[in-house]
């Protein structure tokens, strides 16, 4: 009888060899892919951060930015460029100060859809209301009759863009307040105003006592 041929190891250790050097790759590749991870968190770029809170219409000028520094990786795009600033920028919402300036929050004056109105307050303003505050307008209309009407909200998104508090009033102190309104209510506000309508400047989502 003829003895059986042996057994062919040689593809078994080929596929072997081939397992081994995926197997390297895949952790080479994992490897390089952590590394180019922490890289990128430790690259930073310089962004702009406000020095003091800048309310929505408002020019933004290079004496209102610093320079800063921050690892922000893939969110890079999302900030406003350095080189970015043009001569009729403005913000189209409030920037806190200290913040960093996203992209989306300035833009140009025409952009804008606000703007400022000053009125005076028929209620005190709490201490805290004060620059870049979100506040409510409301008003209580006279009647035909002259009879003042129950309040209602006149404005339900406006922002202080600066408050003047009179202590020297006889029987509590009273406020000239700045804000900022859509353009689309200014007419509204204006219409109260020349009707002697009472109008109350209170934080958002309060109500005038």
């Amino acid at each position: 009888m003829t003895a059986p041929d042996a057994p062919r190891q040689r593809p078994r250790a080929l596929w072997a060899d081939a397992r081994f050097l995926i197997g390297a790759v895949l952790v080479l590749a994992s490897i390089a892919g952590v590394w180019l991870v922490v890289a990128a968190a430790r690259q930073t770029v310089p962004v702009y951060a406000a020095t003091r809170t800048i309310v929505p219409g408002e020019a933004v000028a290079a004496a209102d930015l610093r320079v800063v520094d921050v690892a922000l990786g893939t969110l890079e795009d999302t900030y406003a460029a350095v080189d970015g600033l043009a001569e009729d920028t403005v913000a189209l919402r409030t920037i806190h100060a200290g913040e960093l300036v996203p992209a989306q929050a300035i833009g140009a004056a025409a952009a804008s859809r606000s703007t400022t109105v000053v009125v005076r307050s028929a209620t005190d303003i709490p201490s805290g209301v004060d620059t870049g505050t979100g506040v409510e307008v409301w008003a209580a209309p006279l009647d035909p009759e002259g009879i003042r009407q129950a309040p209602r909200i006149l404005v339900a998104d406006a922002t202080v863009a600066g408050v003047t508090r009179d202590q020297s009033m006889v029987g509590g102190g009273t406020a000239s307040v700045e804000l900022v309104i859509p353009r689309a209510q200014v007419a509204d506000v204006l219409a109260a105003i020349s009707g002697d309508a009472a109008l109350s400047v209170v934080p958002a989502g309060g109500a005038p006592g």
